[in-house]
């Protein structure tokens, strides 16, 4: 039996977004939602989420219970991320009985892109700095960068291959 002695697929701890519910005072929208942060989820496992804050313009609502997990194939947009001014947590959300719930999380710049190119609601947080070393180890096992291609200048010595630049030959 092999033993995988490199770090963890899974963050090292449960995470928790925050979700917030903004009150609109227009036509054309009654509320707007976002997601405001994460914290290290500390209930207990299979705790319902909660409300945290309610006013009458604005509610937040705690998310427990999702778990964080990192995939070889994104190494790069890991990298990408972690070395970025602001590294950001990505949260994709859905509405169901009209409330904004998260239901997956990645900290791949790729992956987030990906999300929104799909039209799905996605919201970037700040990355907790705790998490960024775990990233990095991950990343730098698992980066491997594309070979680069050798790049091949036209030429009129080229058998078959016409210039463009002078006209119909």
């Amino acid at each position: 039996m092999v033993e995988n002695t490199g770090p963890s697929r899974s963050a090292p701890y449960p995470i928790a977004v925050i979700m917030e519910r903004v009150k609109l005072a227009n036509r054309w929208a009654t509320e707007r939602w976002d997601a405001k942060g994460v914290v290290r989820d500390v209930m207990p496992a299979g705790s319902a989420e909660r409300v945290i804050v309610s006013d009458e313009h604005l509610t937040q609502i705690l998310f427990p219970g999702l778990t964080l997990r990192l995939h070889p194939d994104e190494a790069e947009g890991y990298i990408y991320n972690i070395t970025s001014p602001q590294p950001k947590l990505f949260i994709m959300w859905r509405m169901r009985d009209e409330v904004a719930r998260p239901e997956s999380l990645s900290v791949s710049y790729h992956e987030g892109a990906r999300w929104m190119d799909a039209e799905e609601c996605v919201g970037g947080v700040a990355l907790p700095p705790d998490l960024v070393p775990w990233i990095a180890e991950f990343a730098a096992e698992h980066y491997r960068p594309e070979p680069k291609k050798k790049v091949r200048y036209a030429s009129n010595k080229d058998k078959g291959v016409a210039s463009r630049r002078g006209g119909p030959t």
